[in-house]
């Protein structure tokens, strides 16, 4: 497995992280057995990295992880877990906006090392920005915690780049973890160039637009309760045909190349810098086990050229989440 430095001051991680969001239902049911060796098969393949958060199921994901890395035989070193916190939710799932305070740091990372059994997250990231909180207040909170050696990293997750950089000056931020992929390019213009003058690291999230550029999706399947892409403005009867018409255009650059669709998007991600890290959300083994043929895929100059033209920046349609969750990106502000 090739590696990566996420950032100037993270850690050195897989050139691929595993996301273990779809582990806990947020694309409908999940298989728990499958789900555990979908954990033990990207260690097993050299997969360093494991993203979560503790939202995921309400605190369900976090367990999960922790009873895969008990039955896998792996010492906990062997695994870097980066864990997203803040998010309020009720008992029916609904979100009710984010908790960012100093003192909701500690409690949020308490219950997170006692559901995974560890005494240390690796890299610990707020999971939106808290309108209602300073950044600085929130990045002092969780430096804290390295200095009492509860974290090892910091991490930051949908933000723009003025908070990147007023986060920054407050402690090193290892990584900014945020969407981007072909049809999610938002971005390029000033987010990525920040990042990078900072020496602060990529984990992109929604390499595969959540399944809408796998090429495995199709305009009349439907979805299971509970699976948020029923209710995703992507996902919406009018605009999923005209973001699948893209798709078939990025297959047939992926033939051409002996590749699947799927690797072909992720090989892409990995093609736009050193310091990107993506994470793929694969909830089955042998969705693992494609992803990670990304990294046998090697791109030149005139294969980039096919893609961009195949998808270019802008072509898809409908926004990244409904409005309501949209307001609550920095990203997008």
């Amino acid at each position: 497995m090739d590696l990566r430095q996420l950032g100037s001051s993270g850690p050195r991680v897989s050139a691929i992280g595993l996301g273990a969001m779809g582990m806990s239902g947020m694309y409908g049911p999940a298989d728990e057995t499958e789900s555990i060796a979908t954990i033990h098969a990207a260690m097993d393949a050299g997969v360093t990295l494991i993203d979560t958060g503790d939202f995921y199921g309400m605190g369900h994901n976090e367990l999960l992880i922790r009873d895969a890395l008990r039955s896998s035989g792996r010492g906990r070193d062997e695994v870097q877990i980066s864990v997203k916190f803040g998010a309020l939710r009720d008992a029916d799932g609904g979100w009710l906006g984010n908790d960012a305070r100093p003192q909701a740091v500690k409690n949020f990372l308490a219950y997170s090392l006692g559901r995974l059994g560890t005494d240390h997250v690796d890299i610990y990231r707020p999971a939106r920005l808290d309108p209602d909180v300073p950044i600085e207040e929130t990045v002092g909170a969780i430096a804290e915690q390295i200095q009492a050696g509860h974290v090892r990293h910091i991490g930051l997750s949908e933000v723009g780049a003025e908070t990147l950089r007023r986060a920054h000056a407050v402690h090193p931020i290892a990584d900014l973890q945020i969407e981007y992929s072909l049809i999610s390019r938002g971005i390029e213009a000033e987010i990525l160039p920040t990042a990078r003058e900072l020496g602060i690291g990529i984990t992109a999230y929604g390499v595969l637009s959540r399944g809408l550029i796998s090429g495995h999706w199709r305009a009349d399947r439907a979805t299971a309760p509970g699976d948020f892409r029923g209710i995703s403005p992507r996902f919406a009867a009018g605009n999923v045909e005209t973001n699948l018409r893209l798709v078939e255009a990025l297959r047939a650059v992926a033939e051409a190349k002996g590749a699947t669709v799927a690797q072909t998007a992720i090989a892409w991600v990995l093609a736009q810098g050193e310091s990107i890290v993506p994470l793929v959300g694969a909830r089955r083994r042998e969705r693992l086990s494609e992803a990670l043929g990304a990294l046998d895929l090697k791109l030149a100059a005139d294969d980039l050229a096919a893609i961009e033209a195949a998808v270019p920046a802008g072509a898809a349609v409908g926004d990244r989440y409904i409005a309501a969750q949209m307001a609550h990106l920095d990203s997008e502000k």
